[in-house]
């Protein structure tokens, strides 16, 4: 006997000490029910609780309240919910809850199961119930067995004849309603007409193979309460409000649960999150044209919220943008109808991806612009300073180096410096058009980039063949301050020398006050003429020369070089001086921002 109460002791303290260890485990919570009320939640979870022994109840941030089982781990709660709809012992549309919403507890009184350690599910089966013997001194009927207070009886299968029929008296509204249940789950994108034609009856099958149910096309009585209640389910969690928000001239459903207004940042709309939920919502409006949709395109993928990896789509007419790392995940779409550009965007951290998938179907059927207003009425063309209005109050995402590059072929290739395309996970220019290192060579101080899609240059540079003249007056284009600046600025010097300070034929010495962003900018003379790329200012090394003096690769060493990778390269076209506006139209118009993004 007391060997045996020996056995039963390690017994459980190996249970309690698993218990235990798994305190700090990831929580999940098999959630079986959603009330209303306090009370109405309080009667539920009693009656629960006289079958399962971890019933939970807690007050959801949508003001209802969810009665749970649990806590166990995200493997555990799925196993548990299986077991238990395969002996149906919860209602059907259970689900696995992470507990983000979960708030304040109201089951067990007294005690808080978030604090509960977390649990192995095969260690909490449901209590057994107790069925009392029939009596039988006498011939009298068996007394019935006391029903389990949380399984009904099960209801006697639907035959298609009858659901059919059932579904013959539904009203128009009823039915109504069942297509924007099946648009709002994604099984239907028709119009919410009451009329249960094929595309209705596609969606119908559609859906009941996403449920393992036969294919009829025809929702039975049961079918249709669980996809209704499973979208009412959802919605209350999310605390959906229909919403017309006035300024931007948008109607949408508000997860008032998930995020609150904060403030206006035209053409910006913005809620922040409310409580932990993890979740940010922007709404866009702006009257605009195609360029306005597109510069919208390109700025939005600056934000560090919209991460570099994830599929993109533009059109003429719209824009969706999914983005995804391992901190945020972004969806943002919009579109251009009668002179206005109007969308939203949804931002969230990946441990609210189920809710935050949840409330992008509500924002994809429920997104609908509404009259002719729009946000800052003078906002139509995307000008810097609209551009940065646009960004106010949002971390801008910056690339890790810029510096300057120019057009060297038709075909849009950029010859810049290497150290631009060092350790880069994505390099661009000009900002937005991506582009490839097609080589790199350290002693020359070159590198040459082609666009990943089809340039057509403003301007392309010509390259000098001729000695240059010493002492004459040369200009750099360049991006001085990197991506701080819309556009190239010239920087005016000298030609002081053709050859390096040891005689390097390869090297032109200038004097010339640059700044790190100018290397890889184009030298001009006077003409137009591309005497050589600026590289960057020497560091290091026992000699310290004057801030005046930089060097350039030469006009004929970077021809060179590009002939070997096979570039064919316009001649230089000399027709004397040109006007200070159409010199400085030249090379800001063949000079690139190439930018290095990690």
């Amino acid at each position: 006997m007391l060997g045996r109460y020996r056995l039963f002791s390690l017994l459980v303290a190996l249970f309690f000490a698993t218990i235990s260890a798994a305190q700090d485990s990831p929580r999940a919570w098999v959630q079986i029910e959603a009330q209303p009320t306090l009370a109405g939640a309080e009667d539920r979870a009693r009656a629960y609780a006289a079958a399962f022994p971890d019933v939970a109840g807690f007050r959801m941030a949508s003001g209802w309240y969810a009665i749970s089982l649990g806590p166990y781990s995200p493997e555990g709660a799925a196993a548990r919910l299986q077991a238990l709809r395969a002996d149906n012992l919860v209602p059907a549309d259970s689900f696995v809850a992470e507990g983000a919403l979960y708030r304040a507890p109201f089951w067990p009184v007294g005690a808080n199961p978030a604090e509960a350690p977390v649990q192995d599910a095969t260690l909490t089966p449901p209590r057994p119930i107790i069925v009392p013997e029939p009596v039988t001194a006498e011939p009298v009927a068996a007394e019935p067995a006391i029903a389990d207070p949380v399984t009904p009886p099960p209801e006697p299968v639907e035959t298609l004849a009858e659901s059919r029929r059932a579904e013959a008296a539904l009203t128009e509204n009823e039915r109504e309603e069942i297509q924007s249940a099946l648009q709002w789950f994604g099984f239907y994108d028709s119009a919410i007409d009451g009329d249960f034609g094929p595309g209705t009856r596609a969606s119908i099958k559609t859906w009941q193979a996403a449920q393992s149910a036969d294919e009829t096309g025809i929702l039975s009585t049961t079918q249709r309460a669980s996809l209704l209640g499973e979208r009412a389910r959802i919605e209350a969690e999310l605390g959906l409000v229909t919403t017309t928000e006035p300024e931007s001239g948008i109607e949408f459903a508000l997860p008032s649960a998930l995020v609150e207004f904060d403030r206006y940042d035209p053409p910006f709309v913005q809620y922040r999150t409310k409580g932990d939920s993890g979740i940010r919502l922007v709404l866009i409006s702006q009257p605009g044209d195609e360029a306005t949709l597109f510069g919208l395109y390109d700025i939005l993928q600056t934000l560090d919220v919209v991460p570099l990896t994830g599929p993109r789509e533009r059109g003429d007419r719209s824009f969706t943008i999914d983005a995804a790392d391992a901190q945020v995940q972004t969806h943002a779409f919009a579109e251009l109808s009668q002179g206005l550009v109007k969308g939203y965007m949804l931002t969230w951290e990946p441990r609210a991806d189920a809710v935050a998938q949840a409330t992008l179907k509500t924002l994809h059927v429920s997104f609908k612009p509404v009259g002719t207003r729009a946000l800052d009425p003078g906002l139509v063309a995307l000008s810097d300073s609209a551009r940065a209005g646009m960004l106010a109050g949002m971390e801008v995402r910056r690339p890790a180096m810029s510096r300057t590059g120019f057009y060297v072929a038709e075909n849009g290739a950029v010859l810049t410096v290497p150290e631009v395309t060092q350790g880069c996970s994505r390099i661009t220019l000009d900002r937005d058009t991506e582009a490839t290192l097609a080589f790199s060579d350290a002693a020359a101080g070159l590198a040459l980039l082609t666009p990943n899609t089809p340039l057509a240059p403003p301007a392309v540079a010509g390259l000098e063949t001729a000695a240059p003249r010493v002492g004459s007056e040369i200009a750099v284009a360049g991006y001085s301050y990197e991506d701080a600046l819309p556009a190239a600025a010239l920087t005016f010097g000298t030609l002081e020398g053709a050859t390096g300070l040891d005689g390097e034929p390869d090297l032109r010495r200038l004097s010339l006050a640059a700044l790190p962003g100018d290397a890889g900018g184009p030298v001009l003379d006077a003409s137009g003429t591309v005497l050589g790329m600026l590289l960057p200012r020497p560091t290091g090394g026992a000699r310290q020369l004057p801030q005046d003096v930089i060097f350039a690769a030469s006009a004929p060493a970077i021809a060179a070089r590009l002939q070997a990778a096979g570039l064919i390269l316009p001649p230089a076209l000399r027709d004397g001086a040109l006007a200070p506006e159409d010199l400085t139209r030249l090379a800001t118009r063949m000079t690139v921002l190439v930018s290095c993004w990690k």
